[in-house]
């Protein structure tokens, strides 16, 4: 399981985590409204941030108000008015949005259309004249004072300003006509519209002066808490949240706030275990719980609990993800398979536009790959749509057509792939290359690089997988023209200097050439194993057999690579030291009988193993 490992991040469990939703309507109504996002380490205990969209909403349930009727002005449609219209918006196709935002504006003036005003601060928005933008907005409210749209843009503008107290009346009004049941969720919305304010100091300060008439609230203390922790004043933070807890032990948003701004990760799971305690049955407070473990990369634990949860709902499609991916990251395919084909029958049964099957088919296809299943690996790449994968998946199930000995099918595959610019190009050239290099036909890959490198050819990849591909086949006149155009293009790129050092010293020509061209590899990236070894390689073919043992051992330190122990073996024969040769070798044969290295080293030395 190390290959699908690697598709296992912690940032795909946190985010699979993140979209287990709350039970309990205090933590779905308040959570949605706060948007509370961890920005600290251990702020993973808390709810994901909300959609905006999905706030606003949820607050238009909480305070189901039918929006007033727009009053427009008994201005009859004169000729001058319809001119100035017409030719503003002429203007503004054109480009001068200027002359077109200053008619309009001044008709909207003249008329007090609100309608025009809005139109005004549309071009300027357009054209990114955030000031321009603003007094037309404020004309837009001014003449349409019901307007929700007009108020919403007016408050947006108000927080990049500098100027909040020009928001104070209107935000104070909304909390004192919302009704007691949805006051709440209002605290915690103006907290996040004050949370964007560049005056982030005045922005906590009119917040304590819009919450204090309701100090008795819970929400009142969450909102502060939650704005005190933006701005950094975490003390403040903590206190708050306290105090919020005392006045609603059971809420959920207050136990996720306490979570969010404690002072470290032991006092954050010492928060919500106690919380767990008294009340199993909070499904936020569990998934914040498992988030936590899973920074911590506790993944055995964090599984309990979502097994937990997942008893209470045995079909919840994102307990399952989460379920699918921990135990792929722990190494238990069994369970992972299990987990992530359930979770994609649940979305065949119940289709959602907004979740993607593409993770879980890829961790599928690496499952059932790495035991050799090669027939469900290309079942389940098969099945991933057009996206940030699919290339990916279309280059695997080329690799696993080639690897069951249909080579050509997997270039048929290569070839109905439909590229999306230069990049995409060079992957399927390089897959193709790569799959006929295995397949031992190495003029075919040749040439597929050949071709591909006409289209491109200052394409730096092309240039080396082109330069190897010569070197395979003795071309040392075409690799070396490559790797030294390589050179002029990329003047940085180590590895072209060490391929064609490499190749010098292990023909045993041009030795000083060689040795130069490592050197240069070898300040560029001193701690890369392979020039290390290329080092260790040169040393050798200029009789310096210490240094070469030295630099030899030190490349395998770094990574015991079988070409590496094959040269640090020949280093040893050639100085006596023929058992610990032979033992080296030894351990190459057992991990690859095949090694072609270790075949001509023992052939050319007359060496037995």
């Amino acid at each position: 399981m190390k290959k699908a490992l690697a598709i296992v991040t912690l940032s795909t469990l946190l985010s699979a985590c993140a979209g287990v939703t709350p039970s309990n309507n205090d933590a779905k109504d308040s959570a949605a409204a706060t948007g509370a996002t961890p920005a600290d380490p251990h702020a993973t205990a808390t709810a994901a941030s909300p959609d905006p969209l999905k706030t606003r909403k949820l607050a238009t349930r909480a305070m189901p108000v039918k929006p007033p009727e727009e009053h427009l002005p008994a201005v009859p449609l004169t000729k001058e008015i319809l001119f100035k219209v017409l030719s503003s918006e002429i203007a503004f196709q054109r480009g001068n949005w200027q002359s077109a935002y200053v008619t309009l504006l001044g008709a909207a003036q003249q008329t007090r259309d609100p309608r025009l005003a809005r139109r005004a601060a549309e071009m300027a928005l357009s054209a990114k004249q955030a000031s321009e933008a603003l007094v037309a907005i404020r004309l837009w409210r001014e003449l349409a004072p019901d307007s929700e749209e007009a108020t919403q843009y007016y408050l947006g503008f108000i927080m990049l300003s500098n100027n909040l107290a020009e928001a104070k009346p209107i935000l104070e009004k909304r909390l004192q006509d919302a009704p007691p049941q949805a006051r709440g969720v209002m605290m915690l919305q103006i907290q996040r519209l004050l949370a964007r304010a560049q005056d982030k100091a005045g922005a906590f300060t009119l917040l304590e002066q819009l919450v204090t008439p309701y100090t008795a609230m819970s929400e009142a203390h969450l909102a502060l808490a939650q704005e005190a922790f933006s701005i950094g004043n975490t003390m403040r933070a903590q206190e708050e949240a306290h105090i919020a807890l005392n006045l609603k032990p059971d809420s959920e948003l207050a136990i996720l706030t306490s979570a969010q701004v404690a002072s470290d990760n032991t006092e954050v799971e010492r928060i919500l275990t106690d919380f767990l305690k008294k009340y199993p049955g909070s499904r936020e407070v569990r998934v914040a719980y498992a988030r936590t473990l899973i920074d911590q990369k506790q993944y055995e634990k964090a599984r309990s609990q979502f097994e937990i949860l997942l008893k209470n709902d045995k079909q919840d499609v994102t307990t399952l993800l989460a379920l699918g991916l921990l135990n792929a990251q722990i190494g238990d395919s069994f369970a992972a398979e299990r987990y992530l084909t359930g979770y994609l029958d649940q979305l065949s049964k119940h289709p959602d536009e907004s979740r993607d099957s593409t993770q879980a088919l890829l961790i599928l296809a690496q499952i059932a790959s790495d035991r050799n299943d090669t027939d469900t690996a290309l079942k389940w790449l098969a099945q991933v749509e057009p996206g940030d994968a699919y290339l990916d998946a279309q280059l695997r199930r080329a690799q696993l057509l080639s690897k069951r000995g249909d080579l050509d099918g997997a270039r048929r595959v290569l070839a109905e792939i439909e590229t999306n610019g230069e990049r995409e190009k060079t992957q399927v050239t390089q897959v193709e290359a790569q799959l006929l290099r295995e397949a031992n036909r190495p003029q075919e890959a040749f040439k597929v690089l050949e071709t591909a490198l006409k289209a491109q050819p200052d394409n730096a990849d092309l240039l080396y997988d082109y330069a190897m591909a010569a070197e395979k086949l003795d071309n040392l006149t075409a690799m070396e023209t490559a790797l030294r155009k390589l050179i002029a293009i990329a003047p940085e790129n180590q590895q072209a200097y060490n391929a064609l050092g490499y190749s010098l010293a292990e023909r045993n020509i041009r030795l000083p050439e060689a040795l130069s061209l490592i050197q240069k590899a070898l300040s560029l990236a001193p701690q890369d194993p392979f020039i290390v070894d290329s080092m260790g390689w040169i040393q050798y073919r200029m009789g310096n057999l210490d240094e070469a043992e030295t630099r030899l051992r030190t490349a395998y330190s770094l990574l015991p690579d079988p070409e590496i122990a094959v040269h640090l073996g020949e280093v040893l024969w050639v100085k006596g030291q023929k058992t610990d040769a032979q033992k080296l070798w030894r351990e190459v044969h057992q991990k690859d009988p095949q090694n072609d290295a270790l075949k001509s080293t023992l052939a050319r030395l007359r060496a037995t193993l």
